[in-house]
């Protein structure tokens, strides 16, 4: 069996000079016996991953998890024997797990299909924020095991708070969370700028099979479906089920709350590079929809500010992941932050309050 596809990258306010007229390659791919899904935190993986363990039995492929859920940032050695302990998995396989992107080429593997699914930047914040401190419906007691350390006072201390007082947990770098599943592992991946947002792109053009994003979830497994049939025939099916919809309720966080206008609008402009991936993420899902005769709802974020032209990738030769101080870029990071004025910023940012802040805070209520 082979997967055809041709897509031609349409122009937005979101798109890069750089990519804004190239033409994505015809991809021609045999049956893939070796899949990726990177997973992104607190975008429906667990539902995906459960998903997956029925299609596993049912279709006889090689479901290969890691029990590491913290560690997405590898050294060399530790890309090296990841890579090489993937690799070697009976095929066909799917491997899965909380990791950046990670370039087996690179290290002399053959590069697999990558799959992956995002969401909405805030949604995804206030689910994990929620998650770590109260867990989800699974049981009353599963925050504790995650989260034993953690202080009554940080435990219940209130989303407002967090944001509007600058609170790391609720500040850059630790916001700027997605691109770096898609940038990779070299340490600018993990700086909040257009550099990273522009090669996650190109990543994402290169060595995506699919990112779909999670408000359109039941289009993402019927895509899926589709390209990698071996893996995902009749997932659509599973997911619709009742049994698995209770089991997937499961998964929800609980006592989420949304916060103020005010804090939502802040949470928006620290993270306007997540927004901006975001969006072009979810235009070409759409126009992958719209290829296969899926309708998408139209819409159309936000007209951003001069400083948010991006500009292309400094070099395009190899970079090597040690060319710079790993132990000094989160300090280089907050001493650049501190020196952006957040005054100047508000008022350079503009909004389309139809479209803008007000429609992300219609979204907390309507995705988990």
């Amino acid at each position: 069996m082979f997967i055809i596809l041709q897509l031609r990258e349409e122009s937005s306010v979101f798109q890069s000079q750089s990519l804004s007229s190239a033409l994505v390659r015809p991809q021609v791919l045999p049956f893939p016996s070796q899949v990726v899904y990177n997973r992104v935190g607190k975008c429906g993986s667990r539902t995906v991953v459960l998903l997956l363990r029925i299609l596993s039995e049912k279709h006889g492929f090689n479901l290969v998890t890691s029990d590491i859920h913290n560690k997405t940032r590898l050294t060399k050695n530790e890309q090296m024997e990841l890579i090489k302990n993937i690799s070697t998995a009976e095929q066909p396989y799917l491997f899965t797990r909380h990791v950046h992107f990670l370039n087996f080429s690179r290290f002399g593997g053959d590069q697999p299909v990558y799959i992956n699914i995002i969401r909405d930047p805030v949604n995804r914040f206030l689910s994990n924020y929620f998650f770590r401190r109260f867990g989800d419906w699974r049981g009353e007691q599963n925050h504790m095991i995650r989260t034993p350390s953690m202080r009554q006072e940080e435990r219940y201390l209130d989303i407002n708070e967090c944001i509007l007082e600058n609170y790391p947990e609720c500040s850059n770098p630790r916001l700027f969370y997605i691109i770096p599943y898609f940038c990779g592992q070299h340490p600018r991946c993990r700086e909040p700028g257009e550099w990273a947002l522009e090669r996650a792109k190109l990543n994402v053009n290169e060595n995506f099979l699919l990112v779909g994003i999670l408000e359109e979830l039941e289009d993402v497994l019927l895509l899926l479906e589709r390209f990698l049939p071996h893996y995902f025939k009749g997932v659509l099916s599973i997911y619709k089920d009742p049994e698995h919809r209770k089991l997937g309720n499961m998964t929800v966080t609980v006592k989420k709350t949304v916060p103020s206008p005010e804090a939502v609008q802040i949470l928006y402009q620290r993270m306007r590079y997540e927004y901006e991936f975001y969006h072009y993420v979810k235009e070409q899902f759409h126009l992958l929809k719209r290829k296969f005769g899926l309708k998408s709802r139209v819409s159309h974020p936000p007209l951003r500010p001069q400083f948010f032209i991006p500009t292309p990738l400094e070099t395009e030769e190899p970079i090597d992941d040690e060319e710079q101080d790993d132990a000094k870029w989160l300090e280089d990071i907050y001493k650049r932050n501190q020196q952006v004025s957040l005054e100047l910023f508000l008022r350079s940012l503009t909004l389309d309050s139809s479209q803008g802040i007000k429609q992300v805070i219609w979204n907390l209520s309507s995705v988990h």
